[in-house]
């Protein structure tokens, strides 16, 4: 499996696949923002726009590719605000329905904190559905559960669920 950090170019060249992840991710009932079923062109405009996003130094964005297709994503995206460049939201960790339970989320997981230190971050922060397979990975990884907010966001099916916040502070990597 290759992980690896895509520039604006790539992630242009990379724009189907990961429309296809994401319709992938949402039609197999994760709420990472969008409802199901997923419309493969909804899902292109949205990574399309990305681009920009990276090309700015705003976005960075992960791949996981198995050879054949790409299979996992992951992404940091960086505030702009002068008071807020010590931290940046993990967001739109994905990975296939047929590749999950080998370990590929948490590898992205890794490299996207391993990434930020290396930058400089020092906090990082993600939201998640409440009660879902991702609250597991995130308790296991070291994640720290801040709150939950009621009725947050509707889940792909658009029901409305809780959504739960998490940090990590790098610095208590060991």
């Amino acid at each position: 499996m290759i992980v690896e950090r895509l520039d604006e170019g790539r992630l242009a060249e990379r724009v189907g696949e990961l429309a296809e992840l994401m319709a992938d991710t949402v039609d197999g009932g994760a709420s990472i923002g969008f409802l199901a079923p997923m419309d493969h062109a909804a899902a292109v405009a949205w990574w399309k726009e990305r681009a920009a996003e990276v090309a700015a130094g705003r976005w960075a964005v992960w791949t996981a590719y198995d050879g054949h297709r790409t299979v996992g994503t992951v992404s940091l995206a960086f505030p702009a605000k002068p008071n807020s460049r010590h931290r940046a939201e993990l967001v739109k960790l994905m990975v296939h329905r047929d590749a999950r339970g080998q370990g590929l989320g948490r590898r992205l997981l890794g490299t996207a904190e391993e990434a930020a230190a290396d930058a400089g971050i020092t906090l990082l922060h993600l939201d998640t559905e409440t009660d879902s397979p991702a609250e597991r990975l995130y308790d296991s990884a070291g994640w720290t559960r801040a709150g939950v907010i009621p009725d947050y966001a509707a889940d792909p099916t658009g029901v409305l669920r809780p959504t739960t916040l998490y940090y990590k502070r790098l610095g208590d990597r060991p």
